[in-house]
């Protein structure tokens, strides 16, 4: 499971961040497409923010769908997986959305 792995960069970048203030909250920007289980991340995320400063923290996780724009007909398709197609019929896309996976706020303890 590669989410653990993820989970771990998540922690220690915002633990940096922080600077030693006790983070409250975390939301994060998950993609359809990016090949992240949020549930898994979810999973992973109290257990490797034990003894840390979001230890207790809340994670929030916003998935983002995934969109796509035609290359040939110019048309804006929404993908629930990596490969789809436009209604013309093409499968010459250009993915916009979908592929995040942001650090998109942490809210501190105010002292």
């Amino acid at each position: 499971m590669h989410e653990m792995g993820i989970t771990q960069s998540i922690v220690a970048i915002v633990v940096e961040q922080a600077a030693g203030r006790k983070v409250t909250r975390v939301t994060l920007e998950i993609g359809k497409l990016a090949a992240v289980m949020p549930d898994a991340i979810r999973f992973c995320f109290d257990v490797v923010a034990q003894g840390s400063a979001l230890d207790g923290a809340a994670l929030d996780i916003v998935e983002i769908p995934g969109r796509a724009r035609c290359l040939d007909c110019g048309g804006e398709v929404m993908l629930a997986e990596v490969f789809g197609h436009c209604a013309c019929g093409s499968r010459r896309l250009e993915r916009l959305a979908g592929e995040e996976l942001n650090i998109k706020s942490m809210e501190l303890e105010t002292a």
